[in-house]
């Protein structure tokens, strides 16, 4: 009996540190030298200081910059979620029209338009850092007026920093806010 259990205990502690301690620092090391960005968060600097992570919905305040989706969490990471309310909601309709009214509010432009559904409604998970580029071309005109930039200028970055589906397949189309903001920043340099 004793000589069985020093072969268990043996191959545990042997199972214990291949699998809980080796194979989380092989995969660490391989992460880390061949994708360093990603293995670090995709952690984005200006200048030599870090402004953000093109992972998480980072907060712009004025017209000046293109906005994320709204939030369900109000851009708290610790607490990621969706509202968690069902297309037949009374309540997330309430809150549809209330967006959809405060955003015909400030952009009379947009009555009678068809607004981007990324425009009015919040993300899955309360921190999603991209929008459509539908959502993004038609913030485009606001910001451009509200910097002084030629439309075209604006629209160009846009286009520029739109991606497609991954391997042409998976998702859609979308553009990440916080790299749109930071060639908005780089136009003025």
């Amino acid at each position: 009996m004793s000589r069985t259990f020093a072969t268990a205990l043996r191959f545990s502690l042997l199972t214990w540190v291949m699998f809980g301690l080796g194979y989380p620092l092989l995969e660490v090391g391989i992460n880390q030298l061949a994708f360093p960005g990603r293995a670090n968060g995709s952690l984005v600097r200006l200048h030599g200081r870090v402004v953000g992570s093109r992972l998480i919905e980072q907060r712009f305040r004025g017209a000046r910059w293109f906005h994320g989706r709204p939030s369900a969490v109000h851009m708290n990471p610790t607490s990621s979620g969706a509202s968690n309310l069902g297309p037949s909601s009374p309540e997330l309709a309430r809150h549809l029209a209330m967006r959809s009214k405060r955003l015909l509010a400030r952009h009379p432009g947009l009555v009678g338009r068809r607004l981007p559904a990324d425009m009015i409604t919040s993300s899955g998970s309360g921190l999603d850092p991209d929008i459509t580029p539908a959502n993004a071309y038609l913030q485009a005109r606001w910001v451009a007026r509200a910097r002084g930039l030629p439309l075209a200028s604006v629209r160009r970055l846009v286009t520029r920093d739109t991606r497609g589906p991954w391997l042409g397949l998976f998702g859609r189309a979308r553009v990440n806010v916080l790299s749109l903001n930071l060639g908005l920043q780089r136009l003025r340099d």
